[in-house]
């Protein structure tokens, strides 16, 4: 079975992870995916299958030689975004000549250049997209067809040396849990690869700084006939609050390495409103500032309306650059299986976070590596079938050169 394959046969899985639900996997069908996964890698012949109570499912493929070398890892996601419906996928094949694609039978949904300019880079190559009604499954099921392709193909040809490789798939990334319950002490490994980026080549050690905020105001309600001089209109104090946060530095007016305030949700009545808040910052340094100043304006506003209001701050995820940095070696590994597949790696900072970057901070250097689709989360996702065959290849020559790599 080809990785293209399994992929087109992967996203008929409906694994669309939930918030709501507060359980691990967040929805059963993130099980279902797995266990079809294990038996999977049983019928190839990967060893030491286990899929534990949480759903993470991880299994090995034995060293074939007597030299002492490094364990290596490679992980993807279980889940979808709750962003949009996974069920149902329909996916197709196109070979995109230019122009706009259709993707309903209806003609409505229409994946097109003037929108998406990317879908310019990939003319003259087959690219699979929706039918319009679903998103495509490219993250991370592009991630887990990889994986799992190359794993068969190194199986199938012994005379690539290798040492031991372990591969694990994880629930409930896309709402933030995907390691929570990883057990970084079982996976056994001394360095790993997230195989979860987008476009072909992309490489990635360099994450967000993320928190997150709720700013609560309080507020008091009267009659607003009879309200002069007594009511105190909590949603007005939050809209105050939102006008103080400079304007520059909300996501629309940031790139590269520029942090953000970004407004992902707000309530309000009379008496109480809240604004949530994602802070983001590559820099700590940065990042600590932003957090202090969300801090100092809560007090601007206690000092102008006492008691209006305050704030619930919790950090996420740190930058993983500060642990895989001094291990540089990882990234240069992964640049030069790259190079020596024909893909030119593009190396940049993620703009978001990844599971790898929380397993770092726990002890498994982990940068990220693509998988091959574009426009994730949505209706508009495509994934170029020359992208995903190169992931692939990516890990199995990462897997061949790991041998100059002594343990």
């Amino acid at each position: 079975m080809t990785v293209l394959d399994r992929f087109l046969r992967y996203v008929t899985f409906d694994t669309q992870s939930s918030e709501e639900t507060g359980t691990t996997p967040s929805t059963p069908g993130q099980r279902v995916f797995a266990e079809e996964l294990a038996r999977e890698l049983e019928a190839i012949g990967m060893e030491e299958i286990s899929l534990d109570g949480n759903c993470y499912l991880m299994a090995t493929l034995p060293a074939n030689t007597e030299e002492k070398l490094p364990t290596i890892g490679f992980i993807a996601h279980l889940d979808t975004s709750p962003d949009m419906s996974g069920k149902g996928v329909n996916p197709r094949i196109v070979r995109y000549e230019g122009g706009d694609i259709r993707l309903d039978e209806k003609g409505t949904v229409i994946l097109s250049p003037s929108k998406f300019p990317e879908l310019k880079d990939y003319e003259g190559q087959e690219i699979i997209v929706t039918d319009g009604s679903t998103l495509l499954g490219a993250d991370d099921k592009g991630g887990v067809a990889a994986i799992v392709a190359s794993m068969q193909y190194l199986k199938e040809h012994p005379e690539i040396k290798h040492g031991k490789i372990r591969i694990a798939f994880t629930p409930d990334e896309e709402i933030g849990q995907g390691a929570d319950h990883f057990d970084v002490e079982k996976f056994g490994c001394d360095w790993a690869y997230t195989i979860d980026g987008g476009q072909i080549g992309e490489l990635e050690y360099e994450n967000f700084n993320a928190a997150a905020a709720k700013v609560i105001f309080s507020g008091l309600n009267v009659h607003p006939g009879y309200a002069k001089d007594k009511m105190r209109n909590a949603s007005l104090r939050a809209v105050e609050f939102a006008s103080w946060l400079p304007a520059d530095e909300r996501p629309e007016h940031t790139s590269g390495y520029e942090g953000f305030f970004h407004l992902t949700g707000m309530t309000g009545s009379v008496e109480e409103a809240s604004l949530s808040y994602i802070i983001r910052d590559h820099d700590r340094a940065l990042f600590e500032e932003k957090k202090e100043l969300l801090r100092t304006l809560v007090d601007r506003m206690n000092e102008k309306y006492p008691g209006c209001a305050r704030v619930e701050l919790r950090d996420q995820y740190y930058n993983m650059r500060e642990i895989v940095e001094p291990r540089k070696h990882i990234v240069n590994l992964a640049f030069e299986a790259m190079e020596a597949v024909g893909v030119k790696p593009l190396v940049k900072p993620i703009r978001g976070g990844t599971d790898g970057a929380r397993l770092s901070f726990m002890g498994l250097p982990c940068p990220n590596i693509f998988a091959g689709g574009l426009n994730f989360h949505g209706r508009y996702e495509f994934l170029p079938v020359r992208s995903l065959q190169k992931s692939m290849e990516t890990v199995v020559k990462i897997v061949e050169l790991s041998t100059n790599h002594k343990s």
